[in-house]
């Protein structure tokens, strides 16, 4: 139930954050950062003006973002409260809040480990394309199977031990 629970606000979550990682990503791989930076707002209005409100523009990559927030908070809620569950309470304070620190940055970790491969796939499909003007990354799936074909296993989980230092302890 944890985990079915938690597939649901992560595909709830998804759905609301998209259109904004798209603009930051957008925003954050502008070549021009220093000599024109144009504000939230105005990026969002250029990104709808382009590529429209679908899947080439403010929803980019929205599988790929499901694909994150669904399987992370799946894994996490799913791990964290059924362990949570099965570990005894602390009567000591300090030892109850390691207990509950512990299970949440395990939880963490493993969730972290698992949907990588669409963080991966997300930032590739919002981000900018190898060749300009050239879509190489179009589709969650796809672009997965791209990576591993053209780069490795391992480069699917670029950028983990990062993404654990900052969602593990959370």
């Amino acid at each position: 139930a944890f985990a079915v629970a938690g597939l649901g606000s992560g595909l709830t979550e998804a759905v609301v954050v998209n259109p904004f990682e798209v603009v930051k990503v957008t925003l954050q791989t502008n070549q021009n950062a220093f000599t024109e930076q144009p504000s939230s707002f105005a990026q969002a209005q250029q990104i709808i003006k382009t590529g429209g409100l679908g899947s080439q523009g403010l929803n980019k990559g929205l599988t790929a973002t499901l694909g994150r927030h669904g399987v992370f908070n799946m894994v996490y809620f799913g791990f964290y409260f059924n362990v949570k569950n099965i570990l005894p309470v602390n009567k000591d304070p300090n030892l109850e809040f390691l207990r509950k620190f512990g299970i949440g940055l395990v939880s963490g970790t493993i969730a972290s480990i698992i949907n990588i491969p669409f963080d991966v796939a997300k930032s590739r499909i919002q981000g900018p394309q190898p060749v300009p003007g050239e879509i190489k990354y179009r589709t969650c799936f796809k672009t997965m199977a791209t990576v591993y074909k053209e780069e490795g296993f391992l480069a699917l989980y670029k950028g983990l031990l990062p993404k654990i230092m900052r969602l593990g302890p959370g």
